[in-house]
């Protein structure tokens, strides 16, 4: 389970250390190198999660091809943007060029534990999701409850 905020920049060359809190969610290679699953996430963060997190994600996705164009239209998306990757022995973790132009990394980094995965935001987006959406969290008590929106009402 992670959980927390945490700021880091990237280096030169487009690494980001992960906090070591974090690190220990994942799992180990052969080698003893840590690994992960970067993919594009939504509303402008990429998702961490550990190849196991990755594998139970997956599990609860359609993944079935025939099912009809969006689904095929989402496993592309999805997919083409998701990167196994290994950690090196600092606990640095290399965000492909891609995956940092689509949510607009430039340097800061914030990382926010959200259970299952881990979630990347350029520092700018999330300050200003936070602070857009910081008076929505009373409300939002009930996604945390498991209660039926429709049975309040």
């Amino acid at each position: 389970m992670w959980l927390g905020e945490y700021t880091h920049s990237l280096d030169d060359k487009n690494r980001i250390t992960i906090p070591r809190r974090l690190l220990l969610g994942l799992e180990r290679d052969p080698e003893g190198n840590s690994c992960a699953i970067l993919t594009r996430g939504f509303e402008g963060c990429l998702f961490l999660f550990s190849e196991q997190g990755f594998d139970e994600v997956l599990k609860r996705l359609k993944t079935r091809a025939f099912d009809g164009a969006e689904e095929r239209k989402m496993q592309r998306l999805f997919f083409a943007n998701s990167h196994r990757l290994v950690l090196d022995t600092a606990g640095r973790l290399l965000v492909p060029e891609k995956l940092k132009r689509l949510v607009g990394i430039e340097r800061e980094v914030v990382l926010i534990g959200a259970i299952d995965r881990v979630e990347l935001w350029p520092k700018a987006t999330w300050n200003a999701f936070e602070s857009r959406h910081s008076k929505d969290f009373d409300d939002l008590g009930r996604v945390l409850s498991g209660e039926d929106p429709a049975a309040l009402t």
